[in-house]
């Protein structure tokens, strides 16, 4: 459906210039230095749309120009059962996943639905090109699962070893087709694959952590967070990949500021990794903007041992102005790293006290979480929102018949960009 959307004026966080979308703006051309970029919204209060459903009930902030069928926003809920254990008052899980008796049904079990929805809403209608998305797994599915949906003509690249994060409950369409670098690659092999096929005119980077509508996108956790605890939470815990979730919660928790209505504090923000894979964690330790070294061989060993893979990004948007290092500068906190037996003991914990199934990457939260508690960075009386990233994938799986998607090729990303796109277009 398409809608009039809020006006939005784009802004570089580097240089604070304005600038107007030309309607898949990834950066501001004429800023010298890496930047993200940042929508700012004319519409200066939340208020969501009860005439909208899903996760366009927040379209007030987002920069879509459509509607598109089968979202869902995140929901958020009072945990009593989780809290008494860690021995918190104010425990609020946002919870992103299938859950239908708690109103969640996220299909694929992922918040990467909130990604895709607003990313695919911002897409004009008669968009002729396809659309290539590079993913570790999760953002793979949420957005073969949008496309699939809506005939919106989609690549996707991801690592072989991954593709068994490629199931759904019914077979994709045509629209939507698959690319996959070898057995032993990581994420990045994947995204240097994608930006080869990018390199032809008749496709279009989705422009992952620079594309503000994934983004702000993904900020939709705070606000559902927002609407039910009634105030700006004190501190914030997410298990992070590549920080992007992150750095979203804290673009509207800004924005909130400025409304004025739901406090004028900045949430303490509590990122958290799967050990080995500490890329972000090692370099915000040292308190260093640059990333520490990480070669491609140690990248991919790391990424083979965590057991939550979809948290392996070697090239995060950290270092960048407005990247995850400005985020944490800028609000407060600290970074966890979590072990594959922290994770595992606290995925098997909240389930039990949750009720639900939640993912690996997920558990790498809850278990930072109890770190915190321990640790004594958050006190008992503190609200705090738990950003539970992806659940209830067993019980999907339980209720639903479920497809495996294959890649349509296997390519090595080290080809030059010719080959790729020639053996892409022929599929």
């Amino acid at each position: 459906m398409e809608l009039k959307a809020t006006g939005y004026t784009l802004v570089c966080f580097a240089d604070k210039h304005k600038f107007e979308d030309t309607g898949w703006s990834l950066a501001d051309p004429d800023c010298e230095k890496p930047s993200l970029i940042k929508a700012e919204y004319e519409e200066k209060q939340y208020t969501p749309r009860e005439d909208l459903e899903g996760l366009y009930r927040y379209a007030g902030w987002l920069p879509v120009r459509r509607t598109l069928k089968g979202s869902c926003a995140p929901v958020t809920y009072k945990s009593t059962a989780l809290a008494s254990e860690l021995g918190l008052e104010n425990l609020y899980i946002t919870f992103s996943g299938w859950w239908p008796k708690m109103g969640a049904r996220m299909s694929t079990g992922s918040f990467k639905e909130t990604e895709a929805y607003s990313v695919c809403g911002r897409l004009s209608a008669d968009n002729k090109k396809t659309l290539v998305v590079a993913s570790a797994g999760n953002t793979a599915r949420a957005f073969a699962k949008v496309c699939s949906e809506n005939n919106i003509p989609l690549l996707i690249s991801i690592p072989e070893d991954n593709i068994n994060a490629l199931w759904f409950t019914e077979p994709l369409n045509e629209c939507v087709k698959i690319i996959a670098s070898p057995k032993g690659s990581d994420y990045f092999d994947a995204i240097a694959l994608a930006d080869k096929v990018c390199t032809d005119p008749d496709f279009m980077a989705e422009g992952g952590a620079k594309n503000v509508a994934r983004r702000d996108g993904m900020g939709t956790t705070l606000l559902s967070a927002v609407e039910v605890i009634g105030r700006i939470p004190d501190a914030y815990f997410q298990a992070i990949g590549s920080g992007t979730g992150t750095i979203a919660a804290w673009e509207n928790n800004l924005r909130l500021i400025e409304d004025g209505r739901w406090g004028t504090h900045k949430m303490k923000l509590y990122p958290s990794q799967n050990d080995p894979f500490t890329i972000m964690y090692d370099s915000w330790k040292l308190h260093s903007r640059q990333l520490v070294d990480m070669t491609p061989d140690q990248a991919r060993n790391a990424a083979a041992v965590i057991d939550a893979k979809v948290l392996s990004n070697r090239k995060p948007p950290y270092s960048i102005a407005g990247g995850l290092f400005d985020a944490m500068e800028d609000a407060g906190g600290d970074m966890f790293k979590v072990t594959n037996d922290e994770l595992h003991q606290w995925k098997a914990r909240f389930a039990e006290l949750e009720g639900i199934d939640i993912h690996n990457a997920a558990a790498v939260a809850v278990a930072s979480l109890a770190a915190a508690v321990k640790e004594g960075k958050v006190s008992k009386e503190d609200v705090i929102m738990l950003n539970i990233t992806g659940g209830g994938e067993e019980l999907a799986k339980s209720e639903q018949n479920i497809v495996y998607a294959k890649p349509h090729l296997v390519l090595d990303p080290d080809l030059p960009a010719e080959e790729i796109v020639k053996a892409v277009k022929n599929i």
